[in-house]
């Protein structure tokens, strides 16, 4: 059985491809491994769960191997509660989030610190932009789904907010945005000039181009053709691999040792599928996810490796070798060829990981399950509104 493609986007059609029925699996047995993955990831035993309840009304997620929350795993886990409507779940993120991560003042006022202790104090007090675009689209999607509540639940006031923070700070003489105002590029950190491909989201920002302030939506809709250009220099050309950090020319920027595929460079495979999933903007995407898949196709996740973009294998074993297994799967979203059905079948046959470096691998595994079952979905607003 071949694994197909549909024609246009789902945020034209309202219709969301299950790639796990495609490949002749059961609604029933697609249902229940979505929910046995929530309910491991979120609510399981101590060997398995990131999700932490702390006080009344607030939550966090866990990163195990660094023991530290950060706005990457909130943002994810906000982004899952919110697809999977468990909105109790989503509010306690977001209220440990805008309580413990939110900075008032400072030179990044405005943005979250991207790390803290799990009592809910800073460890850094500078933002990693990729929490904050998760923030925002989870945010958007929490408000379509569920309706704007008192603050800090007025979900859409809220993105609106922060993504207006993330192109406009710095105008005024302090901080730095986090997109480059004149190439339309999101940034590494706002204060560096460089970018991290897997950062790159276009089909968040067609979306920011509707919701978004009247005033910076063109802004966004020039952002999505620019990040869908950007991957075309950042992806190695043969390989389709991703460098961790990478030049606003697409160069790998290799000048702190992240010029190589690594645990970053995963979530590209999954962008690539979700953004062709919804928009389907560019047919580029295609080959791109099938060079990937090809890439690894004869390749044991056992011997999962840091790769240069051209494929040359170090001696160091991935880190997160079942993030890999789902992102490289998420891609079948776009890819057509050979390995897309085997790469399913191979994140199918792999169960959630458990011990100390689950965090990131389950993360991207969730995100996978929900794409690759039909359920990773846009939320937009009613007709009426």
């Amino acid at each position: 059985m071949t694994i197909q493609q549909a024609s246009r986007g789902a945020f034209y059609t309202g219709e969301y491809r299950n790639v796990f029925r495609e490949c002749g699996y059961t609604e029933e047995e697609i249902a229940g491994r979505v929910r046995q993955a929530w309910q491991d990831i979120f609510f399981g035993d101590e060997n398995t769960r990131i999700y932490f309840e702390s006080g009344a009304d607030e939550a966090y997620m866990l990163d195990t191997g660094n023991l530290d929350v950060r706005t990457e795993g909130m943002s994810y886990g906000m982004m899952m509660a919110v697809q999977l409507d468990q909105k109790e779940v989503f509010d306690r993120l977001w209220k440990w989030s805008k309580t413990h991560m939110y900075m008032t003042e400072g030179l990044h006022a405005g943005y979250f610190a991207w790390s803290c202790s799990p009592d809910g104090s800073k460890r850094a007090y500078g933002p990693a932009p990729d929490g904050e675009e998760f923030f925002a689209m989870a945010l958007f999607f929490a408000s379509h789904r569920w309706g704007d509540g008192p603050e800090p639940f007025n979900y859409s006031e809220q993105a609106r907010e922060l993504l207006h923070t993330c192109l406009h700070r710095g105008e005024d003489g302090e901080g730095y945005p986090m997109w480059n105002p004149d190439n339309k590029l999101i940034k590494f950190i706002p204060e560096c000039e460089y970018s991290d491909p897997s950062y790159h989201l276009p089909h968040f920002y067609e979306l920011f181009a509707l919701w978004a302030n009247e005033e910076d939506r063109a802004f966004w809709k020039e952002a999505a053709a620019a990040s869908r250009q950007y991957l075309h220099v950042a992806l190695h050309p043969v390989t389709g691999l991703a460098p961790e950090y990478a030049h606003y020319d697409g160069t790998p920027n290799d000048e702190r040792g992240y010029g190589h595929f690594f645990s970053d460079s995963y979530r590209v495979a999954a962008n690539l599928g979700l953004d062709y999933e919804w928009f389907r903007a560019d047919e580029w995407q295609v080959g791109a996810a099938e060079r990937i898949q090809a890439f690894f196709a004869d390749k044991s996740p056992e011997d999962y490796r840091r790769y240069t973009i051209a494929g040359e294998p170090f001696e160091e074993k991935s880190l997160h070798p079942v993030g890999l297994i789902a992102t490289n799967a998420m891609a079948s979203l776009a890819a057509a060829g050979p390995a897309a059905r085997q790469m399913v079948e191979l994140f199918w046959n792999t169960p959630v990981r458990t011990g100390e470096r689950r965090y990131y691998d389950n993360c991207l595994y969730l995100f996978s399950l929900l794409a690759l079952s039909g359920e990773y979905r846009i939320w937009a607003p009613a007709a009426a509104e």
